[in-house]
């Protein structure tokens, strides 16, 4: 519960996004289904549905579902994936309430149809330039994800956002992302001007998570430096970084590059031909970790707070936890 006296600290996350806690469970394909975001919305957060490269009609599916059951929720859009546009144009039509642009940075126009349809729209800013111009397209609000993050990143901590981006946009809900698993965290975000936080890794964690049981139980045990960012070998192929747990399918996304490199080298294949072999790699290795449980050839997309989180929960008492560290520790600050 929050106290009536530190109310004003939740106060503009709870207006922006409608829920009891403005904290987001961010999306995560494979993951964040309409089970998970409806589990989340019942503690009273914020969930994320995860489109990836569904199928159009299975994303209406999801989002039907949803709407039935009058959550508040967010439809997550890889702006590099092959169905993106398809993507774009469906949850404008079908009105979803939040749209969140991920995986690269959305156009200007991608962003109006958006905001036409009544949406919403957050945009991630890694670095403060991109958080410029994501303001000046018209997002209603920004998700600062620092490098510490899972799945595909930017190259900038979280602690040198805040004090760029953060700080620099106080007219503007900004929640912050990358390396949080406690309400400790959460309590000095907010009271430092952040709307609220999110948060991916420890979700993925949850018992009412869809991820296989041999993909939690590596997470459970990892430590946070084993949660690595992926490297780009050459300007020829550019390719968003991703953070993963380090595995045998690790290495063969790096022979894979390289192979792809040659290629382009050699003229046998076009630059946006390559980048969607990379993306299509990633969405295959990432479903065979999630749902087939293969940890050694799957992507073990994780963030480094990996290493904070110990066991499974129940989403309802992740939320409950967070929530009140978060007020024990407005409490302990005298507040």
């Amino acid at each position: 519960m929050i106290a009536k006296k530190h109310q004003k600290y939740w106060l503009r996350g709870q207006d922006f996004l409608g829920v009891e806690y403005p904290l987001i469970a961010g999306a995560m394909t494979w993951i964040s289904t309409s089970s998970l975001v409806k589990a989340v919305a019942a503690a009273g957060a914020f969930g994320v549905l995860a489109a990836g490269n569904m199928p159009p009609e299975t994303l209406e599916q999801e989002v039907k579902t949803l709407q039935k059951d009058r959550c508040q929720f967010a439809v997550n859009l890889i702006t590099i994936a092959p169905n993106y546009r398809s993507h774009l144009e469906k949850v404008a039509d079908w009105r979803v309430p939040y749209i969140v642009f991920a995986g690269s940075f959305p156009r200007q126009e991608e962003v109006k149809i958006a905001k036409a349809s009544g949406a919403k729209v957050l945009c991630f800013a890694s670095n403060d330039s991109i958080a410029e111009r994501m303001i000046g397209y018209g997002a209603d609000a920004l998700i600062l994800e620092g490098s510490e993050a899972g799945g595909h990143i930017g190259h900038v901590s979280t602690v040198v956002l805040i004090q760029q981006v953060l700080f620099a946009y106080p007219q503007l809900p900004v929640f912050v992302a990358g390396g949080i698993a406690t309400g400790k965290m959460i309590a000095h975000l907010l009271l430092m001007g952040a709307a609220g936080a999110q948060m991916g890794t420890l979700f993925a964690m949850a018992e009412e998570s869809p991820a296989h049981p041999a993909f939690k139980e590596k997470f459970r045990k990892a430590r946070a430096r084993e949660a690595f960012a992926t490297p780009q070998y050459s300007s020829a192929l550019p390719v968003v970084a991703v953070r993963a747990l380090k595995n045998k399918g690790s290495e063969e996304f790096g022979r894979l590059q390289l192979e792809l490199i040659q290629k382009l080298e050699r003229g046998e294949i076009h630059r946006i031909e390559a980048q969607y072999e990379v993306e299509k790699y990633w969405v295959g290795a990432l479903r065979r970790a999630v749902q087939d449980g293969d940890v050694e050839y799957g992507s073990l997309m994780a963030g480094q707070s990996v290493g904070l989180i110990h066991e499974t929960k129940p989403v309802k008492e992740i939320v409950e936890n967070l929530v009140q560290e978060a007020e024990e520790t407005f409490s302990g600050l005298g507040l």
